[in-house]
């Protein structure tokens, strides 16, 4: 395993970091117990979560299942670099979401408990809050780091602007800020190359990728659905059927170079400059055997050029689309 440091922070974290969402909904608690162990084996030591992961029923399921995984010992808790996040809606209570001061207060306590730990090392804002000013956002934060809860703050979905606002906050504070951003990326999904990416690079933000194979589509979708494995469905089905030559060019591709399509994916990612570690949210031990197999696979100049010929990238805005 190959280990980077977070953004600008000292803090080294793996080049793949081991996603959580689906512990609870779609994978049971013994199994998802076995993944982070073999994660952990593996070396991979950056864990990714949300205090809303486990669904509208049971919200929080997914760090509880965490918390006991920590409860083990064996020193689980202190290999793991943890980052959970704030903003969605907890209770139908109305100061039981988003980035208010006395939610973040609120959120992480519960967090932590849930959690069994007494501390988050990176602590996300989920997504941007229009309606809380910076300086409440950054107070509440401070105060947290000050009590030893929290180590980092990152971000998840914001907007170039809005990194550009948090950071410019912080620094009126003499606060660090943001260390990270968490967006959707993929060699299907490139629009934070406009203005995202900049902005993380520009401030010294590492970018942590989600749904690096595009919901299944940059996974040999293709040659599953010929083999019997696994068909796409709603709005994947639907946009396989307008890409499906782009898609079929992908897997044609990978073939050539060897590989299998979710390898060259989270490969390509992985070459991206501004990239941290992709997160990988395996169902099962065989899609994270998968995920860290793509570690191995090493793409020249003209295969990343063949790549962007498939999957047109952006340049930096404005020069995108104006002079």
């Amino acid at each position: 395993m190959k280990y980077t440091r977070l953004g600008r922070s000292g803090l080294k974290v793996s080049r793949l970091c081991l996603g959580t969402m689906n512990f609870g909904p779609h994978t049971g608690e013994p199994d998802a117990h076995k993944i982070m162990d073999s994660a952990l084996d593996a070396g991979i030591n950056f864990f990714d979560t949300a205090n809303v992961y486990g669904g509208a029923g049971h919200r929080g399921w997914t760090e509880e299942i965490i918390g006991r995984w920590f409860a083990q010992g064996g020193e689980r808790r202190e290999r793991t670099v943890l980052a959970t996040k704030l903003y969605g809606t907890m209770t139908d209570r109305p100061n039981e979401s988003r980035l208010s001061a006395l939610n973040i207060r609120r959120a992480l306590d519960a967090s932590l408990k849930r959690l069994q730990t007494d501390y988050v090392d990176v602590y996300q804002f989920h997504h941007i809050d229009r309606d809380t000013p910076w300086d409440e956002i950054w107070q509440a934060t401070e105060v947290a780091v000050q009590q030893g809860k929290i180590l980092y703050s990152g971000s998840s979905n914001f907007a170039g602007w809005h990194i550009a606002q948090a950071q410019e906050a912080a620094r009126r504070r003499n606060y660090t800020g943001l260390v990270s951003e968490q967006s959707i990326y993929n060699l299907f999904r490139r629009e934070v190359e406009l203005e995202v990416i900049p902005a993380a690079q520009q401030y010294g933000l590492g970018l942590i990728p989600w749904s690096p194979l595009q919901g299944g589509l940059l996974g040999g979708v293709l040659k599953k659905e010929r083999a019997g494995v696994r068909r796409a469905e709603g709005r994947a089905a639907e946009t396989l059927k307008s890409h499906h030559e782009q898609i079929q060019q992908f897997e044609d591709f990978a073939d050539e170079l060897g590989h299998e399509p979710g390898d060259v994916a989270l490969a390509w990612l992985l070459h991206q400059p501004a990239v941290t570690a992709p997160i990988v949210g395996p169902r099962t031990q065989e899609q994270l055997d998968a995920a860290i197999r793509a570690l191995n696979v090493t793409l020249d100049d003209a295969a990343l050029k063949k790549l962007d010929g498939i999957f047109p990238g952006h340049r930096p805005a404005p020069e995108d689309y104006a002079w």
